[in-house]
């Protein structure tokens, strides 16, 4: 289970956000709503381990989060809103890299295998930087599938995605929860989710 309690960050000495109070529990997720400005990336980037709140309390399984934490660090899959690809790598060296990274030893048929999922089979040997920003998105989001990871923290994952790529990353997460894990899901468009329940959070003020 995620926990946070009171969570507050500032940033120059101004509040991004304050008072965030949130409990996640397998097979849910919680959409982070609000404008931009108001904090969610930076929320997600608290909830990640990679800032520490100003004040409050992060619990994972009942333990407490430190930023850097290392064994937090390996139930977290994170996906920013910028994709983190490397432009001359195709797009099946891109995700074995990142997963051995990641600690995980990935063949290059599995990579193939889960960029077929996303829709991408025929570009799976493609330089990055021939990719769209859609197709970007999606190589980016199909790392989730080859690293297991709880805890999926995802910024704007829909950004540039068509219909068809939206739905595939809904069944994709479906899958995920479905299957025990959880996610905090930042985001201007509603998650259509089949399992589990979704709560949402809004931000409001500016960052």
């Amino acid at each position: 289970m995620l926990a946070a309690r009171q969570l507050a960050f500032a940033r120059a000495g101004h509040a991004v956000f304050r008072g965030i109070d949130l409990t996640l529990d397998a097979g849910h997720a919680l959409a982070v709503t609000g404008p931009n400005g108001s904090g969610k990336s930076t929320l997600l980037r608290v909830l990640a381990g990679l800032l520490p709140p100003a004040t409050g309390e992060l619990t994972w399984a009942g333990r407490p989060v430190r930023a850097g934490d290392p064994v937090f660090g390996q139930s977290v899959g994170y996906v920013g809103h910028a994709n983190g690809i490397d432009p001359d790598l195709s797009a099946t060296e891109h995700l074995v890299y990142a997963a051995r990274l990641a600690g995980c030893a990935v063949t290059a048929e599995a990579a193939r295998a889960a960029l077929a999922e996303a829709g991408l089979g025929r570009v799976a040997d493609a330089a990055v930087r021939t990719l769209s920003q859609g197709q970007r998105r999606r190589v980016a989001l199909a790392r989730l599938s080859l690293v297991p990871r709880t805890l999926w923290l995802l910024d704007e994952p829909l950004t540039s995605l068509d219909d068809d790529a939206a739905a595939r990353f809904t069944q994709q997460l479906d899958a995920h929860l479905a299957s025990g894990g959880m996610a905090v899901v930042a985001t201007h468009r509603p998650l259509l989710l089949a399992h589990g329940a979704t709560a949402t959070l809004c931000l409001g003020g500016s960052a």
